[in-house]
């Protein structure tokens, strides 16, 4: 019984072609009920021949294809002339009936064998469509699996030559570190980019989730804007951990950001932290600061308060991935 009213489903669906026998006992089973239906209409007009049998071929053509639909239009035209349930015999106007239900039958029977061949093709592109996108998501994980294998790679290549200057290493090591997280974080969102606040939890979230607060509305970030940002946190984030709020018992960090035409503006507050007395000369993680954003149309401004260090960072956040 169930795999007979599965069938019944993927026949009706259009998923696939119900067998001859199935469609025929279908026609059959409407024609009955059609005919049932016309005995009670007699009681009150006796002149009804053919408009119950309209249904009968909608639903078999609809369920069997144009073919049966036929069939069971011209059986149940042979069904209204020839059965009667009343003393009127078959005259010249009947037979006039039964040309107009052929023929609206066969307008019927057009319109839904169309709209089954429509539902059939946008069927198959709609699969068509979903295997191709199994297939590019696999090429893409095996793809993404070898860029992390290579960046691996990588890091213990540099690791090895930097062995005798462990300064330099120390200073490659965090950043190579901070953009493996980062694409990790963008690929599991299937490489179109992740949230800032995932962003910032991902590089503050090992400095205590208590020594830092987020402030501002869920915003999407493209892969590459995603990226730049994401070696900027983590610029800040090791500074505040070496000289700033985060080597400091109470020293807090406060981001917030805000939208504004398209345009992200983002503002890293410490306080509490290391009273800032000298400055030094600006090394690559200044420099980085001052130029990550530039492709953006941005800018990073960066003031050591009193209080702590205050930066502000704004962009333009990009549309597309062209950008």
């Amino acid at each position: 019984m169930a795999k007979l009213i599965d069938e019944f489903r993927r026949g009706w669906q259009g998923i696939s072609q119900p067998s001859l026998m199935f469609a025929t006992a279908f026609a059959v089973l409407c024609l009955v009920l059609a005919t049932s239906a016309r005995f009670g209409l007699a009681q009150i007009r006796p002149d009804v021949f053919f408009t119950p049998y309209f249904p009968a071929v909608f639903f078999a053509t609809a369920f069997g294809g144009y073919r049966v639909g036929i069939a069971t239009a011209v059986v149940s035209g042979a069904l209204g002339v020839l059965v009667n349930f009343s003393g009127v015999h078959a005259d010249p106007a009947r037979f006039a009936l039964l040309m107009i239900f052929w023929a609206v039958c066969g307008i019927a029977i057009w319109g839904v064998e169309h709209y089954r061949t429509i539902v059939t093709q946008q069927r198959e592109i709609s699969q068509r469509l979903i295997e191709e996108e199994q297939y590019r998501k696999l090429v893409v994980d095996e793809l993404q699996h070898r860029l992390k294998n290579k960046s691996s790679t990588i890091h213990a290549v540099l690791h090895q030559a930097l062995q005798d200057r462990p300064e330099v290493w120390d200073r490659i090591d965090h950043r190579i570190r901070a953009l493996t997280a980062t694409d990790d974080l963008i690929t599991r969102v299937d490489g179109h980019g992740c949230d800032i606040g995932d962003l910032l939890r991902s590089e503050l979230g090992p400095y205590g989730h208590v020594r830092f607060n987020l402030n501002g509305e869920k915003l999407f970030l493209p892969a590459k804007l995603a990226v730049s940002l994401a070696l900027i946190f983590h610029e800040l984030a090791t500074n505040a951990a070496k000289y700033g709020a985060f080597s400091s018992p109470r020293g807090f960090l406060q981001v917030s950001w805000t939208t504004d035409d398209e345009r992200l503006n983002v503002i890293w507050d410490e306080t509490e932290g290391p009273a800032v007395t000298t400055i030094g000369e600006a090394g690559f993680g200044t420099r980085l600061l001052k130029s990550a954003l530039r492709p953006f149309d941005g800018k990073t401004e960066i003031s050591y308060l009193r209080t702590g260090v205050h930066c502000t960072m704004q962009c333009r956040i990009p549309q597309s991935e062209r950008d």
